[in-house]
């Protein structure tokens, strides 16, 4: 059973989208065997829209091109039950009119323990539902946190490459399917502390869910495409207890995913997600599109 790729927030708010990404695409090629597996997540976002208190706002060109490639790696215990280690690496281009800059480096490490709670299959029914928890240690750069604004809409909070705090990750998945028929959804909450600059980023939720069909389903591999329907939402982040006015936001996405796996080693994953909801508090640059992609080894 394929699983849809997930989006949640590792960081800052161009980072927004790619933790489980990682963590969700390891169990589409895992979901009975054991052993290691290894792979890479990648996603990239354009944030090229200026809005004020969910409204488009005149801007001067600002924009972030985000790139956040996860690279993960984990072992199952048993079919039931793994751990897997996260680590991004993230290259962000950004600027206006009259600046520009770019950011690169190694982001925050999380390292999860993936449990599935129930699991039924027959030739034309699966079932399987999971859990995970996990938590997110302070390994990237944070320095972007103690500056000013680089623009408008483009704050220290949104380039950081990591917050300087450990957090917490919980999250939970489903996929159910029906002959060539599916449904698939999960979630994540991460609960944020306190972390460098005093400055704490705001607990975060992220969600996706959609149907699917399998366009081949044969012993030894697999075809399927999906529309998901996703979203991300976090209120406001503070700094040193007081709220920063430029950071809350809930944005839902659409989009269309096609998924290919091969025996039990082989998975992959690449589709695209249009924001069709964007409520965001003050000033901020919000994403335009983005794209996802993931390969999963299983040995």
């Amino acid at each position: 059973m394929s699983t849809l790729a997930v989006l949640a927030a590792v960081g800052a708010s161009p980072v927004l989208a790619c933790d489980l990404c990682a963590v969700y695409s390891a169990q589409e090629a895992q979901n009975s065997s054991t052993g290691f597996h290894v792979g890479v997540a990648e996603q990239f976002t354009h944030f090229g829209t200026l809005q004020n208190d969910g409204l488009e706002a005149p801007g001067n060109g600002e924009y972030i091109d985000s790139s956040v490639s996860q690279i993960f790696a984990g072992y199952n215990f048993s079919p039931r039950f793994g751990v897997q280690l996260n680590l991004p690496v993230i290259y962000r281009e950004f600027g206006s009119a009259s600046a520009h800059g770019s950011e690169s480096g190694i982001g925050d490490v999380s390292l999860t323990g993936n449990f599935q709670i129930y699991r039924k299959s027959t030739d034309n029914f699966t079932f399987v539902w999971s859990a995970l928890a996990g938590v997110k240690l302070p390994t990237g750069d944070t320095s972007w946190l103690g500056q000013p604004d680089f623009a408008p809409g483009i704050g220290g909070h949104d380039l950081a490459l990591g917050s300087g705090s450990f957090d917490g990750l919980f999250g939970t998945s489903f996929s159910a399917r029906w002959k060539r028929l599916f449904l698939a959804g999960q979630m994540q909450y991460a609960l944020r502390t306190e972390g460098d600059f005093q400055h704490r980023y705001a607990n975060d939720w992220s969600w996706a869910a959609g149907p699917g069909v399998y366009l081949a389903l044969q012993d030894n591999y697999t075809v399927a495409l999906s529309f998901t329907t996703s979203g991300e939402t976090k209120g406001k982040d503070t700094f040193a207890g007081v709220p920063d006015g430029d950071s809350a936001e809930t944005i839902i996405y659409v989009g269309p995913e096609i998924s290919v796996t091969w025996t039990d080693h082989f998975s992959a994953h690449v589709g695209a997600d249009l924001p069709v909801s964007i409520a965001n508090s003050g000033l901020q640059v919000v994403p335009d599109y983005r794209i996802h992609a993931a390969v999963t080894w299983n040995f």
